[in-house]
């Protein structure tokens, strides 16, 4: 602080303190699909009518889109005599010089006009032009124009669209493909937030595949496919964190989709592909040891009101628009299991399942970690387990519980990068941390947690080199998978039978 003379007050801020840390927006589906009859974008137009004359020439744009609706075209008196008429362009501006006579009358016919802008190059880019009424009217000078009305595709593809109407967005998808398909599952769940990505139909499951894994455009760089969703946050601020491919997730799919979902610290819900079997579907698993997804079997089925008969309904869909749900309702330490879902009425397979006895279809699906399908008082999806190896993450739950503490708790810290560092602002970090785990345990996310400084890791080297260890742990909230009843019988009550019968 300068020491320089100053007669009267100075204000100096000192922003020290905890700052409060808020959770992450969990309930963010990053959603793949295919729509090939997704609506188009309109190109903008712009009509200059002479009704004098009978003679005007309409414009539309080359390629729709609002970019259109920039589009300005002007019509220039050259104020002199014998001119001929001539086209120009800067940027998207459109200035055409009309002819004249050896009077300096304006002689250019809307048929001359449209022909002079698609001949030439830099204004027929920008719009195609046609001549309306009987062309033959000569026109009149006008100043700069806009083209109007242009609206961007929907759903362009290999582009992320955060969707916050669902139910406009099925709209617009069409009724072929998966992707109308899939939102109607989720809106059928909750209505949230939808990062959607639509990938192109191929010619055949292998070319859609491709389509659907995407990978990044060499002369671009822009990413296609499911890693668009790696570009949403940027785009939209909000990161998808429930992932999915309904009905398009074969192993190679849902292997690809992990990697995204490892990334963005996401969860991924997949189908055991084309599995037939209970056993087909456990081996499917097989395929992955990622704590970060589900495997789910076999599917739903419903009525659909687009074919007007009863087919399978993805359980994949379902599972983005519940697991949306109860984040919204519940909370992430809340597992996908035992909760009703909306809008189906059967399951594709027969899944034999009692509720006491483990020898069942659903015993052997959960125990070989897959999640099933029940009707209980509303169809259900029955397990909790992901295909993690490590026990530390054996549940659902628990790997969400990890992403949303450490994307959290990162993310609220941003401010303290590149401050000075001293102890002040530590202590902050510390006090901070241990807020927030209060708030969580209160509210039944955590069962407990500490964040604390660490002075042996934290050396004067270590620190000295601008680096701080924070430690903290955290113990999840375990789902109750396993309710053990111990009923015992007994003859102690019979013990005193005479005197309770004379009491009576």
């Amino acid at each position: 602080m300068a020491q320089d003379y100053h007669h009267g007050v100075r204000v100096v801020e000192i922003n020290e303190g905890t700052r409060p840390i808020r959770t992450v927006s969990t309930a963010v589906i990053g959603l793949i699909g295919t729509a090939p009859e997704a609506a188009a974008g309109v190109a903008a137009a712009l009509t200059l009518d002479f009704a004098a004359a009978n003679s005007g020439v309409s414009y539309t744009a080359a390629s729709a889109g609002t970019d259109g609706n920039a589009i300005r075209v002007r019509y220039l008196d050259p104020a002199d005599v014998s001119q001929a008429l001539a086209v120009s362009v800067s940027g998207k501006d459109i200035n055409v010089r009309l002819a004249t006579d050896i009077e300096g009358a304006i002689t250019s016919t809307a048929a001359e006009v449209a022909t002079a802008i698609n001949g030439a190059p830099e204004a027929a880019a920008l719009v195609t032009a046609a001549e309306s009424g009987t062309g033959a009217g000569v026109v009149s000078a006008i100043g700069y124009q806009n083209l109007t009305g242009g609206q961007d595709e929907p759903l362009p593809l290999d582009t992320p669209v955060l969707v916050t109407d669902i139910y406009a967005a099925i709209g617009n998808a069409g009724e072929e493909g998966t992707l109308a398909r899939s939102l109607d599952a989720i809106v059928k769940q909750a209505k949230t937030l939808v990062v959607v990505v639509r990938v192109a139909e191929g010619v055949d499951d292998a070319e859609t595949k491709a389509n659907v894994i995407g990978g990044v455009d060499p002369l671009t760089g822009k990413k296609t496919g499911m890693q668009a969703l790696l570009a949403a946050e940027q785009r939209f601020g909000v990161k998808p964190r429930i992932l999915g491919v309904p009905e398009l997730d074969d192993a190679d799919v849902t292997s690809e989709l992990i990697a995204i979902g490892q990334k963005l610290r996401a969860f991924v819900y997949a189908s055991a592909g084309d599995s037939k079997t209970k056993e087909e579907a456990a081996m499917y698993r097989e395929n992955f040891g990622a704590r970060e997804v589900m495997v789910i079997w076999p599917d739903f089925t419903g009525f659909d009101t687009v074919t007007q008969s009863t087919r399978n309904h993805s359980a994949v869909a379902r599972a983005l628009g519940l697991r949306a749900k109860l984040d919204n309702e519940i909370g992430w330490h809340k597992t996908l299991s035992n909760i009703a879902v909306n809008g189906v009425s059967g399951i594709s397979q027969d899944v034999f399942w009692d509720l006491q006895d483990p020898a069942t279809d659903a015993g052997y699906l959960n125990s070989h970690e897959v999640t099933t399908l029940i009707n209980r008082g509303g169809y259900r999806f029955w397990g909790s387990r992901t295909c993690s190896i490590d026990p530390l993450f054996a549940f659902e739950n628990y790997t969400r519980t990890a992403q949303v503490l450490a994307d959290t708790i990162a993310e609220a810290h941003l401010w303290a990068v590149d401050k000075p560092m001293h102890p002040s602002p530590v202590k902050d970090i510390v006090e901070g941390i241990n807020a927030k785990f209060r708030e969580l345990i209160r509210l039944g996310y955590l069962l407990g947690g500490e964040a604390w400084f660490d002075e042996e890791i934290n050396s004067p080297e270590v620190l000295k080199a601008g680096k701080l260890y924070i430690d903290y742990d955290y113990t999840p909230v375990p789902p109750l998978e396993n309710l053990m009843l111990q009923q015992r019988i007994t003859d102690r009550y019979l013990v005193d039978f005479a005197d309770r019968v004379a009491a009576a």
